[in-house]
């Protein structure tokens, strides 16, 4: 896994709505225990994944915009064209942003 120095000015609100999630994830637990009806459980899941959506943009978008960006500026044009082909590659294993 590769680290990096610079850190997102998102990277509050994501660690924030992770949190939520976490309490969403253990809220539908808790309606599965209390064998609550399908179609509530399904409507949570869904919110949840559609949050997680959102943090995946926000990393993607953060990543595009300082990584992939600084690379494209540098003075070393190989490291660009490395951070274009890693995004290809994650967009390409993930099919873009959509879950």
């Amino acid at each position: 896994m590769k680290t990096h120095t610079h850190h997102s000015p998102d990277r509050q609100d994501q660690l924030k709505r992770l949190a939520r999630i976490r309490g969403q994830i253990d809220g539908i637990a808790r309606m599965i225990e209390q064998d609550r009806y399908c179609v509530d459980v399904l409507v949570q899941v869904r919110a949840v994944h559609a949050a997680l959506r959102k943090v995946e943009e926000g990393v993607l978008r953060g990543h595009v915009e300082h990584c992939v960006a600084g690379a494209l500026k540098s003075d070393d044009p190989q490291a660009g064209r490395e951070k274009i082909d890693e995004l290809f590659e994650v967009l390409g294993r993930y099919g873009g942003t959509r879950t």
